[in-house]
């Protein structure tokens, strides 16, 4: 099975980060095609960042379909452009922020999501809201660091994503902690050995959840919100849609 594994953003060192945590997940038949946006934002970390990083995500989609992919992951927590990508799309397509609430309910009663930047908070309650699972989220904690820090020694962002989950776990009382950002996707064995609880990547979880649905045979519903999009004139990018 082929599944298109896309970063939103033009980071390479955050896509190959990515794929890494990808593959040791994925099954021995399954190959990714690990791609990013040749234009956008570095890094996506506010409401405009994602509307950019969207029409990037549209782009790989469509390249994906002619490649013969048979599901699309979302690799930011953002999940942008996800249901505009479900109505392009003629294949299951799975944010990695909505796979990993789901999973999170299925191992505990209740989750936190430990997050990068404080001013992501938002965008986390507008998902939680937006998917049905704010009465399930314990809390959002933020370490603030930057998505492009999150592998800079210098940040000691292991030390501080660590201790968030720790306090999420002892003042939230979260039973499992959901990663919010798919940067932090190499930090989730560590993590959970180190708190004694499940530790979820959105990316691990939707790698599972596409070679499942791939496996039984299903897609997106095309008859109501996700019908492919209406026939009308598009200039500038939008043109080869």
């Amino acid at each position: 099975m082929i599944i298109n594994l896309i970063n939103p953003n033009t980071s390479e060192s955050m896509t190959s980060c990515i794929a890494e945590a990808a593959q040791l997940v994925a099954s021995p038949e399954t190959h990714l095609r690990s791609c990013h946006p040749l234009h956008g934002a570095a890094s996506i970390e506010g409401f405009l960042d994602e509307l950019i990083a969207a029409t990037g995500v549209i782009e790989q989609i469509k390249l994906g379909e002619k490649e013969g992919c048979q599901a699309h992951i979302i690799a930011c927590f953002g999940d942008p452009g996800l249901d505009a990508a479900r109505e392009v799309s003629n294949s299951p397509v799975i944010g990695i922020a909505e796979a990993a609430m789901h999973t999170a309910t299925f191992l505990g009663h209740r989750f936190s999501v430990v997050t990068s930047l404080c001013r992501t908070v938002a965008m986390t309650e507008h998902l939680l809201i937006k998917y049905g699972m704010e009465h399930q989220c314990a809390s959002i904690r933020a370490v603030d660091i930057a998505v492009l820090d999150l592998h800079n020694p210098e940040s000691d962002a292991y030390r501080k994503i660590l201790e968030s989950c720790q306090e999420a776990i002892q003042k939230d009382k979260a039973d499992a902690i959901v990663l919010g950002c798919a940067g932090m996707a190499d930090l989730q064995k560590n993590l959970t050995n180190a708190l004694g609880i499940p530790v979820i990547d959105g990316v691990a979880s939707a790698i599972g959840i596409a070679e499942m649905l791939i496996r039984c045979g299903l897609s997106t519903g095309k008859r109501g919100c996700y019908a492919p999009p209406l026939a009308k004139k598009y200039t500038g990018w939008a043109n080869n849609l």
